[in-house]
C-alpha cells in the first residue's frame, strides 16, 4: 500500500503522526466499451460546446451555475484565495458513543499509520479508544475538502471514517407507510422466531460475491477455448506529446545550442579535439626531415 496523505492527530496536548492508507479496493472486474464492428477502443475527447474543438485539460475552469442560471467561472486563482484546505492536521472535537452514529453517516474508510521512530502516542490513543469504547470526531481534510470523521480502532489499528455531513443525508417521507395497519401479535411472534433460527455472529469470510466469480470463470474459459470472441490487444500507439511537453523539449535543444554543443555529438567532438593535437606533431617532423635533406641536395647540384 501507499500512503495518500501525511499528517498528525492533535489529541488535546498530545501530537500523533500519522500516515494515511485507503482501507478498501474494488474487486469488479472492469471493461472497455468497443466498438461492435471491429473491436476498436472507444474514446471520449472533452470538447467545447461553442466551437466544437477539443479542450486541454489545463485549458478547463469550474463553473457554477445557480437556480436562475446565472454562472460564475472560477479560475485556479480564484480557488488559491480560499482558506486554505490542505490542512495537515486531524483535531478531535470529542468522544461520542459509536451507538450514537447512525450508519447512513459512514462513507470512505482509510487506515492510520503511526509516523514517528516511537509510536508510543499512537498506541496510547488507541488503547485508551478501546478501554472508553467511544470514537473520536474529528475534523479530516483531504484533496481540498474537509470532511467529519470518526476515528475507532480495528484490531489495534487506528481507522478513520468519514462521514457524511447530515445535511447530505436525505429526508424521506413515504406515503404508502402513512396508513398501513401495526402487526398482529401473532405474526409479529411468528417473524421473531424465524429471526432467531436464522440469528448467529457475524463472520464476514461466509459471503462472497458469486457474480464476480462466475463472470472471472466466463472469460477464463474463454480465453482456454480460443472463442471468437477472443482477440488480442493492438499494440497501444505512442502517444502524442502535448504542447507544454513539446515546449521543453524545443527549450532544452535551444540551451543546448546556446552552449556549443549539439544532442548526440558530445564523443565525436571529443575524438576530434584529440586527432586534432596529434595531427600537428606529425607535420613538424616530416618539416624537420626536409631541412636535414636540403643540404645534400644543393651539394650534388653543385657537384
Amino acid at each position: 500500500m501507499r500512503s495518500i496523505w501525511k499528517g498528525s492527530i492533535a489529541f488535546g496536548l498530545v501530537n500523533v503522526p500519522v500516515k494515511v492508507y485507503t482501507a478498501t479496493e474494488d474487486h469488479d472486474i472492469k471493461f472497455h466499451q468497443v466498438h461492435a464492428v471491429d473491436g476498436g477502443r472507444i474514446r471520449y475527447e472533452r470538447v467545447c460546446t461553442v466551437d466544437g474543438q477539443p479542450v486541454q485539460y489545463s485549458d478547463i475552469d469550474r463553473a457554477y451555475e445557480s437556480p436562475d442560471g446565472d454562472r460564475v467561472i472560477l479560475t485556479d486563482e480564484d480557488f488559491a484565495k480560499l482558506p486554505a484546505a490542505e490542512k495537515h492536521e486531524i483535531p478531535v472535537l470529542q468522544f461520542v458513543p459509536s451507538e450514537q452514529i447512525d450508519p447512513i453517516l459512514f462513507d470512505k474508510s482509510y487506515y492510520l499509520e503511526p509516523d514517528s521512530t516511537t509510536p508510543k502516542a499512537y498506541v496510547l490513543l488507541a488503547k485508551t479508544l478501546e478501554r472508553v469504547d467511544r470514537v473520536a470526531l474529528v475534523h479530516f481534510t483531504l484533496r481540498q475538502k474537509t470532511r467529519l470523521g470518526a476515528l475507532r480502532v480495528r484490531d489495534g489499528v487506528l481507522v478513520l471514517q468519514t462521514l457524511l455531513w447530515p445535511d447530505e443525508v436525505r429526508a424521506v417521507a413515504f406515503d404508502k407507510l402513512d396508513d398501513v395497519t401495526e402487526p398482529k401479535k401473532q405474526e409479529l411472534q411468528m417473524a421473531e422466531t424465524l429471526v432467531d433460527t436464522l440469528s448467529d455472529d457475524f463472520d464476514p469470510g461466509l459471503y462472497v460475491d458469486e457474480y464476480q466469480i462466475e463472470l472471472k470463470k466466463l472469460l477464463d474459459e474463454a480465453i482456454a477455448s480460443g472463442s471468437s470472441k477472443v482477440t488480442r490487444a493492438p499494440e497501444a500507439a505512442a502517444p502524442e506529446m502535448d504542447a507544454e511537453v513539446v515546449d521543453l523539449v524545443a527549450a532544452l535543444q535551444r540551451s543546448l545550442e546556446a552552449s556549443g554543443r549539439k544532442t548526440g555529438s558530445a564523443a565525436p567532438a571529443k575524438a576530434t579535439k584529440a586527432t586534432a593535437e596529434k595531427k600537428p606533431a606529425k607535420k613538424a617532423a616530416a618539416k624537420k626531415t626536409a631541412a636535414k635533406k636540403a643540404p645534400a641536395k644543393q651539394t650534388r647540384k653543385g657537384a
